[in-house]
């Protein structure tokens, strides 16, 4: 059994993602005390009682979820009496820095404190000029890339998340992204649906957020991953921290190749996964890439004590 590891991204948020770890599980609480202390807020009391629109705060969101998947990790590491025997991880967006840390290339202090400027500096990005997302469903990339050069007449509209068959965000000037899902359902789009996001993450009007990351990253320490971690910008693995750097440093305003970087794993061998963190997302996009896999959702203290 060759076990990969995928972690959600933003948008896997919910309210009281968390709270049942944090009591039943020793390892899971120290995560989330952890995190207070090093943030200097309650985060804890965002992820168990929100309300909803804080948690859905950039700015609290990204760590947030890092911080609930890194918790679910613990406590599986708990209840095993040793780590998930995993070969290799992945993380969607944001999710790759919670792969980093399960690799052992970040240290979670610093990933925390890294994913929190993550989310302000995109914030901020948003704030600077008007700007959106969309989901396009039921096209083949070339034809959303038909769909992005039609709307980019209207100014910035590119590919943003291309996260499996027949679904890919795109991302951009608000105008432009509306022209372009105008273009995408005249090309046979099943459904082109407006994303309620702050702005164009993964397109190049984030570039200064991508600036201000790059300069973070310069400061704290990155190692080698201690397992392969399959990086968004490129599809394929990261095994140096050189790697990790660049990837971490031009993620934000490039595309997530998310069906590339699970097509990549299944091609050499992965079949089990476990989506560790909130949501069921991204098991189910790999069910849809191999007919054989299978997933295991780790995100409760049942779904921790399930693995024993």
């Amino acid at each position: 059994m060759t076990i990969a590891l995928l972690f959600p991204g933003q948008g896997a948020q919910l309210v009281g993602m968390g709270k049942d770890l944090y009591a039943s599980s020793p390892a899971a609480k120290r995560i989330f005390d952890e995190a207070n202390e090093v943030l200097s807020t309650d985060l804890a009391k965002a992820c168990f009682e929100g309300p909803a629109e804080v948690l859905e705060r950039t700015d609290v969101c990204q760590p947030a979820i890092l911080v609930m998947s890194i918790a679910a990790l613990e406590a599986a590491k708990e209840k095993l009496g040793h780590a998930i025997p995993a070969k290799a991880a992945a993380g969607l967006s944001l999710g790759e820095y919670t792969a980093l840390v399960a690799a052992e290339a970040l240290s979670f202090r610093d990933a925390v404190q890294l994913v929190r400027l993550r989310g302000q500096a995109m914030q901020e990005a948003c704030d600077a000029r008007p700007s959106t997302m969309a989901t396009v469903l039921g096209l083949e990339r070339a034809q959303v890339e038909e769909a992005c050069r039609r709307g980019a007449m209207h100014g910035v509209c590119v590919l943003a998340n291309l996260l499996g068959p027949g679904q890919i965000a795109i991302s951009g000037e608000t105008k432009a992204v509306e022209a372009a899902c105008a273009a995408a359902k005249e090309l046979g789009a099943k459904r082109a649906i407006p994303l309620k996001v702050a702005g164009a993450f993964h397109s190049p009007l984030m570039a200064s957020a991508a600036a201000r990351l790059r300069e973070a990253l310069a400061k704290v320490e990155v190692r080698d991953p201690r397992i392969d971690v399959v990086a968004n910008v490129t599809g394929r693995p990261v095994r140096t921290a050189a790697e990790v750097r660049d990837a971490l440093g031009r993620q934000v305003e490039a595309p997530v190749l998310w069906e590339d970087s699970m097509r990549h794993l299944v091609g050499n061998g992965f079949h089990t996964w476990y989506e560790v963190g909130p949501g069921k997302v991204l098991a189910g996009i790999v069910r849809k890439l191999d007919a054989n896999a299978k997933t295991l959702n780790v995100d409760t203290s049942a779904a921790v004590a399930a693995l024993a």
